[in-house]
């Protein structure tokens, strides 16, 4: 494209029409605060808006402020967080809200640097809590926000690429408008969900900026946006136990640091293990030892491929400090248990019922 890339001078109120109109009416926007904005940005990192209400809804009852945040025990705080996967975002949650009580009198600064400077915050969720809490001037540049910008300019650099990135957010900070930036923020967030779509023809018969648009012009938006291909995800097979003695389930704690830090889970064994295996393993019969089915869970970097079993084993030796004999029904509301166990909890609640 010929000359300086930027948005055509009457795009933000075409944007901030098209919203006042076609915005999704969701629980933080409609009863907003700094609070709730930051707990809404922070869990839709990495979930689906359709997929974090839910979530949204049950954390702010239970942890309606910074205080109650600050001051809620981690297990706690995970088990609200069950399900929505990268844990690390609900501890940096309570980090930050320790810091909030200590430095700021339990309220986030209206301040887009001391923003920044929160443990899980960076440019796009301090960027998007600022303008939407605070109406300060600051863009707010997440995966919709690149593609729309990619489409719109026809721009074919590759929007993963940290010089790329600093440039687009560039030519978002110029087409700020300087009153309602933050729903200017959150309406082109929206039209990258509702109609320029990641995955699938967009639907530029119903965007208010088509005629704007120079990928469609030019019959681009399958090329754009440009990104690297993503490597292979490395394989895990690991067989899952589900072991059950005295009305009571075997549960394990991770470790401290790593994947899934902390959380609670089944044991299992390496690899893929045969009925007859695990039956030796765990000194019972093959006849009592029943299968579960496979099941499979996808990480940003690994898949988990998995069998499980569900086993009475007989008393063993003493068990390490990790491990725990829990009820079910404390496994089901004290104990926060990866998703990637969800069609096992499902599969124990189902056997449970019938003994």
């Amino acid at each position: 494209m010929a000359g300086k890339k930027q948005f055509p001078k009457d795009f933000s109120q075409k944007m901030l029409r098209w919203y006042d109109e076609n915005r999704r009416i969701l629980p933080w926007r409609e009863t907003p605060s700094p609070y709730r904005t930051w707990i809404s940005e922070v869990m839709l990192q990495q979930t689906r808006v359709e997929a974090g209400i839910a979530y949204f809804e049950r954390f702010t009852e239970a942890l309606p402020d910074v205080a109650a945040l600050a001051a809620a025990d981690e297990q706690s705080l995970l088990k609200l967080w069950e399900g929505l996967g990268y844990y690390s975002r609900a501890r940096n949650l309570k980090k930050a809200a320790g810091i909030l009580m200590e430095e700021y009198g339990g309220e986030l600064p209206a301040d887009y640097e001391a923003l920044k400077k929160l443990p899980g915050l960076g440019e796009y969720s301090a960027g998007a809590i600022a303008s939407i809490a605070f109406g300060i001037r600051v863009p707010a540049v997440d995966g919709n926000v690149l593609r729309v910008t990619a489409r719109v300019l026809a721009d074919d650099r590759n929007i993963e690429e940290t010089p790329v990135k600093k440039a687009m957010r560039e030519l978002v900070i110029e087409s700020l408008p300087y009153e309602r930036v933050g729903d200017y923020n959150q309406s082109l967030m929206e039209l990258g969900a509702l109609i320029c779509l990641p995955n699938g023809r967009p639907l530029c018969e119903s965007c208010p900026v088509a005629g704007l648009c120079l990928s469609r012009e030019k019959a681009l938006w399958e090329t754009l946006p440009v990104r690297r291909k993503k490597p292979s995800r490395r394989v895990e097979e690991k067989t899952v136990l589900l072991l059950y003695r005295e009305g009571k389930i075997l549960l394990r704690q991770r470790p401290p640091k790593g994947l899934l830090a902390s959380l609670w889970e089944f044991p299992a064994l390496p690899e893929k293990k045969s009925r007859e295996e695990v039956a030796a393993l765990c000194g019972v019969s093959p006849e009592d030892c029943l299968p579960l089915g496979a099941a499979a869970h996808i990480f940003s970097h690994k898949e988990w491929h998995m069998e499980g079993f569900f086993l009475s084993p007989g008393e063993g030796p003493p068990l390490p400090e990790n491990y725990r004999w829990v009820p079910p029904e404390e496994l089901l509301k004290e104990f926060p248990i990866p998703s990637a166990y969800a069609p096992y909890q499902k599969k124990l609640r189902e056997l449970l019922s019938d003994l």
